[in-house]
């Protein structure tokens, strides 16, 4: 930390410290920690823009309440960097999201001022709610705060905790932070309604000004507080949703004010029960070109902080993202198909639906943070004749199990799942692994399980699932890119549940799902220059999973390997091994994978290693195979 740039904030090790300062010297401190945050972020990368976004709010949240013994509950996480530097992690903030280093979300084994994890959004009410009530019931007289985007108001969980906590009338505020914005920007009835109450000047004008007049009297303030509900809903032209769900609502009010911020929490906090202050913030606030351009920098890897000018890590030439490859693919399919239909839950940029949505914006549909609406809206789009294409992330999918499985599959419906970032994904570690999809959508009936090993075999499958014969479809392709640079290739249809064989070998079967397929390639040559002969299988389906060339593979060798980016148990490997026992083969089956455990943080390779499932893992596997012979 530079001598002098940072004269409050290199004195703040915890909130104690920060207490310390007097409420005029709060602006200055956000000020440095927003500098910090840019300085780290520009060099490690991170989630930036939301970070910057409620620097003030964190301060403010810091100062007044007395953490950790009151919970604060972030939502989501991408927002929590402020928080993590305000609470003895600054020193160790450029380890964020590295290989053994702190996490980039909220993590309760992490620190004692992590209340409660996050990574997925829409969970920080009904986890505030759940502390609130133990608190109650414990006897102890903790605030519990809960901060939530409007993005994340999208999702059905924090509605069904807002209906919960207003019937239980705990004593927590939520703290809704609207901005606008989630990674894209936001859509929906629940997006203009916050508009509707933002843009409401007559009345939120007049409740500040009378509240400010009657500071000091009680009685006159509890009538005109009464006065104003009863004229909120003519002045609003509707009732407040919040307060009908019995929130007190208190609101809109600047979110960069951190001065008026102290000043509300303050009062906010001697008022008992269930509370929501809504605050107007600008993500990426403090650093001109997030500000204006708040999509690219939710996470704009590393950058010059100076100039704002993006460090970029592709060049033309080499292979593109297989995300790429879907949004491109996916429009050349729709020009040709008229039912097809995309639809994402809030991710338009995030999984190239966005280049679909600009050449047929009435043909793709962001539903919002909605992963089971989006599953079921689906469903209902094929029951019609549409084909949805609906994408969702692999670990957000988790939250759309049940609509898979009761309005799809059961219907036996032709829906299209495109699961991206299937797999382990790096640097945002736990919460945001693909790994469990093979393993619970094999089980389902009527569903399709495929994974492509590269990106020809990502458009084929693509191409493959959208033919009237198909029924239900799952397409999980990994995050980052592939290694074939001329990937537009003619359309061809893939046979469902036919595996292809890579190469002829005596000794190890060596059978493989998806991208890590180019892993057990490597490996099979640097063997082969060993003597050692290994056949590799890529499967290309877990379900149905090639029965032909099972049979074929238990005949001929006693010792197979099989590989997938994803956890062992359940999976590909695990298909494989049910099918040789069902059928009697004495083969001996080695599975690698993820193991049983949630593996953290840090780069792609890195994790794959841990593992033992890149190329060197699986050498390993086979050489010490091969030893035990």
């Amino acid at each position: 930390m530079p001598q002098g740039k940072y004269s409050l904030l290199e004195n703040i090790e915890y909130p104690a410290d920060l207490k310390r300062l007097l409420p005029q010297q709060l602006a200055e401190l956000c000020r440095e920690v927003r500098d910090f945050i840019i300085d780290e972020v520009s060099e490690n990368p991170g989630h930036f823009g939301a970070s910057l976004g409620v620097v003030e709010l964190t301060v403010a949240l810091h100062y007044v309440f007395n953490t950790p013994y009151d919970r604060l509950v972030w939502d989501v996480g991408h927002q929590a960097y402020a928080h993590k530097i305000l609470t003895g992690r600054r020193k160790f903030f450029s380890k964020n999201r590295k290989y053994h280093g702190i996490s980039g979300f909220p993590r309760m084994s992490e620190s004692e001022y992590d209340a409660f994890g996050a990574g997925h959004a829409s969970t920080s009410i009904s986890a505030a709610l759940g502390l609130a009530v133990a608190a109650k019931m414990k006897g102890e007289n903790r605030q519990t705060i809960a901060v939530i985007g409007d993005g994340s108001m999208t999702g059905g969980l924090a509605f069904e905790g807002l209906n919960n906590a207003g019937m239980e009338k705990p004593n927590m505020l939520v703290i809704l932070n609207d901005n606008d914005m989630a990674i894209d920007p936001n859509v929906g009835a629940m997006h203009n309604y916050l508009a509707n109450i933002t843009l409401s000047k007559v009345y939120n004008r007049m409740k500040d000004e009378l509240w400010g007049m009657t500071e000091r009297a009680k009685a006159i303030r509890l009538f005109l507080q009464k006065t104003l509900i009863a004229l909120k809903a003519p002045l609003l032209r509707k009732g407040n949703l919040f307060e009908s769900l019995g929130f007190r609502y208190f609101g809109p009010i600047d979110g960069h004010d951190v001065e008026k911020l102290v000043k509300t929490l303050e009062t906010l906090k001697n008022i008992p029960g269930p509370k929501l202050l809504h605050i107007l913030t600008k993500k990426g606030k403090g650093y001109k070109p997030a500000e204006d351009n708040q999509t690219l920098w939710h996470a704009p890897g590393t950058f010059d902080r100076n100039t704002g000018v993006r460090h970029s890590h592709h060049s033309n030439g080499q292979p593109p993202l297989y995300q790429q490859v879907f949004g491109e693919t996916i429009v050349e399919l729709a020009e040709k198909n008229d039912s097809i239909v995309g639809i994402t839950p809030a991710m338009p940029s995030g999984c190239s639906l966005n280049i679909m949505m600009e050449k047929m914006p009435d043909r793709v549909f962001d539903v919002g943070i909605a992963e089971q609406h989006a599953v079921t809206f689906s469903a209902g789009l094929a029951a019609e004749g549409k084909i949805p294409f609906c994408n969702i992330y692999s670990s957000f999918m988790q939250r759309g199990y049940d609509g898979i499985i009761h309005d799809v599959a059961l219907q036996n419906l032709h829906v299209v799942f495109c699961l991206d970032r299937g797999g382990l994904v790096g640097e945002d570690g736990a919460t945001h692994h693909g790994v469990y999809d093979i393993a619970y959508l094999r089980c389902v009936p009527n569903l399709v399980v495929a994974a492509p090993m590269n990106e020809v075999e990502l458009r084929n499958m693509l191409y493959t699932a959208q033919l009237p014969q198909q029924r239900a479809f799952s397409i999980r392709y990994p995050r980052g890119s592939g290694l074939t640079p001329d990937w537009k290739k003619p359309f061809e249809e893939i046979t469902v549940g036919k595996s292809r064989q890579l190469t002829n070998g005596s000794q190890v079967a060596v059978l493989t799902l998806g991208h890590v397929g180019n892993f057990a390639e490597q490996a099979v040559q640097k063997l082969a220059h060993e003597g050692i002969s290994c056949a590799h299988y890529d499967m290309r389906f877990a379900k149905p999973i090639d029965e032909e060339a099972l049979h074929e593979v238990g005949k001929m060798f006693t010792q197979v390997v099989t590989v997938e980016d994803g956890a062992v148990l359940g999976g590909m490997g695990s298909a494989v091994a049910e099918f040789f026992t069902t059928h009697g083969y004495k083969t001996q089956v080695t599975r690698l994978g993820v193991p049983d455990r949630f593996v953290e943080h840090g780069t792609m390779a890195e994790l794959q290693a841990e593992c033992g499932f890149d190329a060197e893992g699986i050498y390993k596997a086979v050489k010490l195979i091969m030893d035990n012979e």
